[in-house]
């Protein structure tokens, strides 16, 4: 497959959807023209996120995902691969969601499964994690909350991913506000999780971020590209901004697992909590 270039873009998205599709019409030409192959967006580009996970009120418009709104996306992707969060209307519920796309349609859907706070309040939760092919390879993706568990990266990975495209909508921390962003004991956490899942799992991860202020959620930013040994290859800080890296993914992941293969290695009778739970081992 050769070098592939991955963006993951830090920014505000609030719950103007029209105004957010020409933002992207914008960002997405300019990215075209710098030959951007994979663009991981933030959880909620479309419609923006809850202001409060403890007491929501401000429920995003939620989305069929056929809709007019993923359509135009998808004749804005032309050769992009594309990952965007949106909240999808599914019948009587909705749920925090992401797709996948190109110019030649949706390849692959996500909902968020793990809900931290009062975010159950908003939307329902989602079941399973599928990877699925793309242009760019096999991709699995999370949103925020998800990447919290290494079960939900590790499913993907057995699942054959070999990206992870992980789309957030994480705020600094609610109860303990440090003065200064870097202190955010939740900016660290968003690092460290990126980092760990990236690593364990020996992919690449692609890792975007909302910014700004929705009602009291002060977003990190902190988006990223990280290689299969865990190592940093490009970010962005607490501001808007696209981290960009090339890599031979492939190449990457197969030197990662040259030695220690991380997957095949695993010793699941052992781990018999999760087996009893009807986990991944």
């Amino acid at each position: 497959m050769g070098t592939t270039r991955v963006a993951a873009l830090a920014g505000h998205f609030g719950p103007d959807i029209a105004r957010a599709l020409d933002k992207l019409g914008g960002i997405i030409e300019r990215l075209a023209a710098e030959q951007v192959d994979l663009l991981v967006l933030p959880d909620a580009t479309l419609g923006g996120y809850i202001g409060d996970l403890r007491n929501p009120v401000d429920i995003p418009v939620a989305l069929d995902p056929d809709g007019p709104e993923i359509r135009l996306l998808c004749a804005l992707a032309g050769r992009m691969t594309i990952c965007v969060g949106y909240a999808e209307r599914a019948g009587e519920l909705r749920y925090n969601a992401a797709t996948c796309l190109t110019g030649d349609g949706v390849l692959g859907h996500h909902r968020k499964v793990h809900q931290p706070a009062g975010e159950h309040l908003a939307y329902a939760a989602g079941d399973s994690f599928t990877a699925f092919d793309t242009p760019v390879g096999r991709i699995g993706m999370l949103i925020d909350y998800d990447k919290t568990f290494p079960e939900s990266a590790r499913t993907l990975a057995l699942d054959g991913a070999r990206t992870l495209a992980v789309l957030s909508a994480w705020p600094a921390s609610v109860t303990d506000r440090a003065s200064r962003m870097p202190n955010d004991r939740q900016a660290r956490l968003f690092d460290l999780y990126d980092m760990a899942r990236a690593a364990e799992n020996q992919v690449v991860l692609a890792s975007s971020n909302q910014t700004g202020v929705t009602g009291s959620l002060r977003f990190l930013g902190q988006a990223k590209v990280v290689g299969p040994g865990g190592d940093v290859l490009a970010r962005t800080w607490s501001k808007g901004g696209l981290a960009v890296a090339d890599i031979d993914i492939d190449r990457e992941v197969d030197r990662a697992r040259r030695v220690l293969r991380h997957l095949e290695e695993r010793r699941v009778g052992t781990y018999h909590n999760l087996i009893d739970e009807k986990g991944v081992g």
